[in-house]
């Protein structure tokens, strides 16, 4: 090796141990911010990973069934051995109180699970031998279902993909064959489509009105462009539950709105905007129209005032020249104001929930009740999980189609 790259060497290695004490300083200011993401951001999304497939009850109240289970044919009756089994397993799960959460978990794929398992949880706490397959089939039939002794079966696994296909209104078969769910238990696709309509339909509206406010802001003078930003920035400071309330009352069929055009001799009826996907989306566009004009203002600001000028003196129509000249330079704001909106909207709670119908209701609605009605955390950590995805999906899109240094927020 040359003296001069030993040279070069040394001095690289000599300028890294200088700038050592540097990056540990850089690393320990930055280090309560990178703890926070990972407590508050990280680690929830992983936990929802997790519920999302999680398939804990079964193993932990059946662990002798499954075991007798495993050299079962999946064809026929079980024998006494297996029945055996579940009557031990359940004498211990009436004993741990355990006996309601199996019932609970088998009863999303086996409708009447949940009374069937207390009942015969209470048959065997009498019982103290057997034989006990001819007494739980004359408690109920169906405890000679193979398609129920396979379902639980499969149940015996750690990890389960039943609540992402139920998320996708798909079933697993007793058979382990994937299929389609059939008739009014085929709800969550067409729940994500009318996410993603109402949350296409807000970005649309916020950028049809937000991009002519965002360029008054730059041309008008400077104490009424101050006013006007205000007036933008008003709606942030307030509570997203007030400006929800306040539209309630607007939209309602005695409210204001209906009284204006009642007045104005636009409508002859009252008309029915309250519960409705319109006043859904009204509502959403006036909450999210800040947050579309302030990326696109941010750009339009950077943007010199002279080009139009320029444009306008060689000849370009004003139209031309806005179009042709201005704002293709507006891009990145437009992107990331849209995509900012789009993004917010699809996780949209309140606003469906007290302004719209229940035709109106998005995926975090449904979310939300699975978490506080039915208490089925498997199932809206699934649908957590497949609007991740989708909204992963739509950014990974986003910068495809425009590029990463397209996305401007300022």
């Amino acid at each position: 090796m040359a003296v001069a790259d030993m040279d070069r060497i040394n001095v690289f290695m000599a300028v890294r141990r200088a700038e050592k004490p540097a990056r540990r300083a850089a690393l320990s200011l930055a280090l309560p911010l990178i703890v926070f993401l990972v407590v508050a951001f990280v680690a929830p999304i992983l936990y929802l990973l997790v519920t999302a497939v999680g398939n804990p009850e079964t193993r932990q109240v059946l662990p002798r069934t499954l075991g007798a289970l495993e050299t079962w044919d999946g064809v026929s009756v079980p024998d006494e051995p297996v029945y055996a089994a579940l009557a031990a397993d359940l004498k211990v799960a009436k004993d741990n109180s355990t006996a309601a959460l199996l019932g609970k978990r088998l009863n999303y794929e086996i409708s009447g699970m949940r009374s069937r398992v207390l009942a015969a949880a209470r048959m065997v706490e009498r019982l103290d031998t057997g034989p006990y397959k001819q007494k739980f089939l004359e408690l109920n039939k169906d405890w000679g279902s193979p398609e129920s002794w396979a379902i639980i079966k499969r149940n015996g696994t750690s990890l389960t993909p039943y609540y992402l296909l139920t998320a996708l209104d798909l079933q697993q078969a007793p058979n382990g064959s994937v299929e389609r769910v059939q008739g009014d238990q085929a709800i969550f696709l067409d729940v994500l489509a009318r996410t993603l309509f109402v949350a296409g339909l807000v970005t649309l509206f916020t950028l049809i009105l937000g991009y002519p406010v965002a360029y008054v802001l730059t041309i008008a003078p400077k104490a009424i462009a101050g006013i006007m930003m205000l007036m933008v920035l008003l709606p942030l400071w307030t509570s997203l539950l007030v400006r929800t309330t306040a539209w309630v009352v607007l939209l309602q069929s005695d409210g204001v709105i209906n009284d204006v055009l009642m007045a104005l001799h636009l409508t002859s009826d009252r008309l029915q905007l309250i519960f409705t996907r319109a006043g859904t989306v009204i509502a959403m566009t006036h909450i999210q129209l800040p947050f579309t004009i302030l990326p696109i203002y941010s750009v339009m600001r950077s943007i010199p005032a002279t080009q139009l000028r320029a444009a306008r003196s060689l000849g370009a129509p004003p139209s031309s020249a806005f179009w042709r000249i201005y704002a293709p330079q507006t891009l990145p704001g437009v992107v990331a104001g849209c995509l900012m909106t789009f993004i917010l909207s699809l996780g949209y709670y309140i606003t469906p929930a007290l302004v719209g119908g229940p035709r109106d209701q998005m995926v975090s609605n449904f979310i939300s009740v699975y978490i506080n009605r039915d208490l089925n955390w498997g199932l809206a950590a699934a649908l957590g999980v497949v609007l991740l995805v989708v909204t992963l999906a739509i950014y990974l899109l986003f910068l495809r189609l425009v590029g990463a240094d397209k996305i401007k927020l300022g």
